[in-house]
């Protein structure tokens, strides 16, 4: 087996719409990867801080915490950042989509747009492309 590919397979998912978060971990999961859920921004953050993870879903709008002030959170202490960040959001604006990436989001997905086999796609590429 790969090494590099059983060191990069935590996924971090936190995203407060339970069945997408379910989908996105069940599909997943089954394509070979680790995934640990989070269903707000406050529980969102202390898993990003204390577990190890090689990529984060973040949800853009998120009660307890939002995204944007994550991603701000991660930026501003780069020990937090563990890996590619990828944003989840249904809003298709171009300003929410430009502040994710000027606070440090690696790309983005738009949730109504993406089908459960394309975010193990999208995670892959994302993943591949880290080393």
């Amino acid at each position: 087996m790969d090494e590099k590919k059983v060191l990069k397979n935590n996924i971090l998912i936190v995203e407060d719409e339970h069945d997408i978060r379910e989908i996105y971990a069940e599909v997943l999961s089954t394509a070979g990867y680790k995934v640990s859920q989070a269903a707000d921004g406050s529980v969102g953050m202390q898993k990003i801080i204390d577990e190890h993870w090689d990529l984060l879903l973040l949800d853009i709008m998120l009660p307890g915490k939002d995204g944007l002030k994550i991603l701000k959170e991660i930026k501003e202490n780069p020990e937090l950042k563990k890996g590619p960040v990828i944003s989840l959001t249904n809003l298709n604006s171009e300003n929410i989509i430009q502040e994710a990436f000027g606070q440090g989001a690696d790309g983005y997905l738009i949730k109504s747009e993406i089908t459960p086999d394309k975010i193990v796609d999208e995670v892959g590429r994302v993943l591949m492309s880290e080393e």
